[in-house]
This record gives structure tokens, sequence and C-alpha cells, in this order.
């Protein structure tokens, strides 16, 4: 199995790569950008894997190899990271809906956005590095990278799975909608919601807050 798993690894550390290099993303902030080589990638899949287990998230995002977190999903997705120092510090990925399958259509199907969108995308994997001290500004440049990364590649809605506590935050965005409530994400006995959201609309408050 581990070696099956060594060569998957291959695999989607290759078509990840390739799927990046395609896609535009314009930002002036010299410590965000997308994966570029390996090295970057294997940090990235490093950092889940350190930040999961510490949530105690590990059932849910399992590591297929021990202290790397990667799954499939990740050979289509825009891969984001941002740069304290020149240390990774956060991470997340945008998977773009290329095969009519996301994450999220375990718990519910998006069929119906399909039908009126046709590149939906799926926030996931937004990981921080909370042991940092000192003012945590990744939560504002990764939201900052996936409206760039929206805009950049004509993605026409996001969606996405979210504690139900954190909606109050999310509400503000702009033209963003809860698709569905659920007691529990998987095996992460908490309640969530399932969100869509359009940053085409995004609101004067996110546009202040994430923006400039």
């Amino acid at each position: 199995m581990l070696f099956k798993n060594r060569l998957f690894l291959e695999e989607v550390i290759e078509e990840s790569i390739s799927f990046n290099k395609k896609l535009s993303f314009q930002d002036t902030n010299k410590n965000l950008s997308l994966i570029a080589n390996a090295e970057e990638l294997i940090e990235v899949f490093t950092l889940r894997s350190t930040v999961f287990s510490s949530l105690s998230y590990e059932n849910e995002f399992k590591d297929l190899i021990e202290y790397l977190n990667f799954d499939k999903h990740d050979k289509n997705s825009a891969i984001i990271t941002y740069r304290k120092n020149k240390e990774l510090t956060a991470t997340c990925r945008i998977i773009f809906d290329q095969y009519n399958t996301l994450p999220s259509d375990t718990i519910y199907s998006f069929n119906t956005q399909r039908k009126s969108h046709n590149k939906l995308a799926e926030i996931s994997r937004n990981v921080i590095n909370h042991t940092n001290k000192g003012l945590n500004l990744e939560f504002k440049y990764l939201m900052r990278a996936t409206y760039n990364i929206f805009i950049d590649n004509n993605i026409e809605l996001y969606v996405f799975a979210i504690k139900k506590d954190h909606f109050k935050l999310f509400s503000k965005f702009g033209d963003i909608n809860i698709i569905k409530e659920i007691s529990s994400y998987g095996s992460l006995e908490l309640p969530c919601v399932i969100v869509s959201w359009n940053p085409q609309n995004a609101s004067a408050f996110f546009k202040k807050l994430f923006l400039k």
C-alpha cells in the first residue's frame, strides 16, 4: 500500500504543478503565490498534516503517507501559499469542478448549481499555522487570493463548507448563501453549513477588509 501511495504522490505532484502553471494569478503581495515545484507542494502537504493533527481532524482528512496530506483533488486545484519571513504559514486550495465531482458532493450534490453555472469551484483545505506569534494576517491574504483566483480564471460560483458559527462573518462577504445546514461534516461532529459564494458581487465590507 505504501508503494502504491508513493506512486500516487508522484502522480499528484506532477499533475498539480502542471495545472497551477496554466492558471492566471495576479497579486502584488510577494508573500502570496501558487505552488510552482515539488518542494513547495511537499511543504503544503506537510503543513496540512501538522495542522489537521493538532485540531484532531486527521480522521476526516487522512494522510495517505505519514505527515503528508494530499488527495486526488489536488490534481485540479489552484494551491495557494502564504509565507511569512519565507516560512510557509498558510495554504488553501481551489478545486476546479472539471470532473463534476467536488469533495462536498458526498454530502450535497451540486448538480443544481451546475445547471445554472458553467464553472464551479470548491474552497478546500484552508489551513493556517496558528502557532506563530503576532498579528495573524494569513486568513486575510488567503481570502484575498481566493477572490483573485475567482476573477482571474473566470469561475462563476464558489461552494464550500464552514462551521455554522463562522457564517456570521462570511455572511458579510456579499452574495453568499446557505445551501444546506448539516449537523456534522463527515466524522467531524460539529454543526456546519454548505454555502455558495459569488465574489464577483463581493461587498464593500469584503473589499475593504481583504483587498486593501
